[in-house]
């Protein structure tokens, strides 16, 4: 089930409209045409706005506005809840025909139809970087539930698999490997017999991946019990028996805060090859401040002092979309004492479909690099 909203965009001369008579001379036409596709279509209300002219108009059980914008735009949008397994009162090849047909009748400038947006108890829709929105082929929701700390849900997309959604934001699906890949670094690092402490992680695809390469040992805090357990019923061809197991000679997870933890290494003088930051991602704001990006500088002092002298430091940043973002982040990196240098890379994952940045940093100097 789901309410559907099927959206119409057109723009013609601004004087078009600059009347009551024109106005209404246009809502008449308007009206005539979306007559062919919905019955008994009556004007329920209209108004002058600020910025212009509203119609309101009803189908039985489907409203339909016509709004005007002085500045030369029109907008259409239809309304209606449409059950389960039930045809759309408008298709969106009638839509277009709809379209098409007020553009040469009207003589408007210029036409747009979308297919109609479904909102419901099934979400579909998520935002890039950038805040873009995506349509995904999301078809039934497998877990949701809400923990201490945020919203969890693992939905089936037909073409990604099961994904893992936290705070109505896609976070990784099973078509994901290589943004567990290229955070790792596979085939460039090398983990064999090394000690890796990740924070975060708690789809645990990273620490299946991470064991495959034979390290010494690996850590891993998680805040977050619930969606381990959603992860391990539900997206275990990425996690496989990790989040079941819990511990093994290789590795121990542990439920707990990551900086309560890191704070004790600190203080038992323990250190690792490798720590990796797959906690939040970069902030898209307009300055490195608040709440997300203390968070962020606390991890990477703590992540450096539990560092050995030549450790990595290994994180996910955000799209390339957002430079300004990814450019903060830098430069707070640039911030680090002792100093530190860096590389990062790209690549596209598939359930953000975008671009996406990852770094490697490092105790030293010098220009950072893109590999």
């Amino acid at each position: 089930m789901s309410a559907n909203s099927v959206l119409l965009d057109f723009s013609l001369d601004p004087t078009r409209i600059s009347d009551e008579v024109s106005r209404k001379d246009i809502v008449k036409l308007c009206k005539e045409h979306l007559e062919k596709y919905l019955d008994t279509l009556k004007i329920t209300y209209d108004m002058l706005t600020e910025d212009g002219y509203l119609c309101v108009l009803s189908s039985g059980p489907i409203i339909t506005t016509i709004r005007f914008f002085n500045q030369g735009l029109i907008t259409i949008n239809i309304e209606y809840y449409r059950a389960e397994c039930e045809a759309p009162k408008i298709s969106f090849e009638q839509t277009r025909e709809l379209e098409n047909s007020l553009v040469q009748n009207l003589k408007l400038n210029h036409g747009q139809s979308l297919p109609a947006l479904q909102r419901g108890p099934v979400t579909k829709y998520f935002p890039t970087a950038d805040e873009r929105v995506i349509e995904y082929d999301i078809d039934k929701v497998l877990y949701d539930k809400r923990s201490d700390f945020q919203k969890i849900q693992i939905v089936h997309s037909k073409s990604l698999g099961n994904m893992l959604v936290l705070d109505e934001l896609q976070n990784i699906a099973e078509a994901d490997l290589i943004y567990t890949e290229t955070l790792m670094r596979r085939g460039i690092e090398n983990y064999k017999g090394k000690e890796i402490c990740i924070l975060g992680g708690g789809d645990g695809a990273l620490l299946y991946e991470l064991l495959k390469e034979e390290p010494k040992h690996v850590v891993m805090l998680e805040i977050d019990e619930l969606v381990m357990q959603a992860c391990n019923k539900y997206m275990n061809s990425i996690c496989g028996d990790v989040l079941e197991r819990r511990k093994a000679d290789d590795f121990e997870i542990i439920v707990g805060d990551c900086m309560v933890y890191l704070n004790k290494y600190m203080k038992e003088g323990r250190q690792f090859d490798y720590v990796f930051g797959d906690l939040t991602d970069i902030p898209i704001s307009d300055t490195p401040t608040g709440e997300i990006w203390d968070f962020i500088r606390t991890i990477l002092e703590a992540s450096f002092k539990v560092l050995k002298p030549d450790g990595r430091f290994m994180t996910h940043g955000n799209g390339v979309s957002c430079p300004e973002s990814l450019q903060m982040y830098e430069e707070q990196l640039g911030k680090l004492t002792p100093a530190v240098t860096y590389t990062k890379c790209t690549a596209f994952v598939p359930s953000f479909m975008e671009e996406w940045v990852f770094y490697q940093v490092q105790r030293g100097s010098g220009a950072a690099a893109s590999v």
